[in-house]
């Protein structure tokens, strides 16, 4: 599970600096909330979470921990192409980027939820 986090975060890495190269290129920064959110949801989030799985294994072998990589990696690409279209205009995708963040913020709480439940101090 940690791998597998801190992998698909270095893919998430990559997304956001070609967009913000993108920007950067074009002088057009409409996709800056795309770019701040896959940077900090996608790259940080879950290169911290990787981590934290890794130095707690207990933690990464849990029913929550599964559901938490699958929904934050479900949630996210969605609310991110939501956003994408939403920015360009298409307000009729306002409703996707909503899914999308609800099933992240959710997969976020069960993540919380794991940590608070599974890493401890070893003793």
């Amino acid at each position: 599970m940690s791998i597998k986090l801190i992998k698909i975060s270095a893919v998430y890495f990559a997304l956001g600096v070609l967009i913000g190269m993108y920007m950067s290129m074009e002088h057009a920064f409409s996709l800056t909330p795309v770019h701040a959110h896959i940077n900090l949801l996608g790259w940080t989030a879950l290169t911290l979470a990787g981590i934290i799985y890794h130095l707690f294994p207990k933690a990464a072998e849990t029913r929550l921990a599964k559901i938490h990589f699958w929904g934050h990696n479900i949630g996210l690409p969605v609310m991110m192409v939501g956003l994408t279209l939403f920015v360009y205009g298409h307000e009729q995708f306002e409703n996707v980027i909503a899914v999308g963040a609800t099933i992240t913020v959710i997969s976020i709480l069960l993540f919380v939820i794991n940590i608070l439940k599974n890493v401890k101090a070893e003793g």
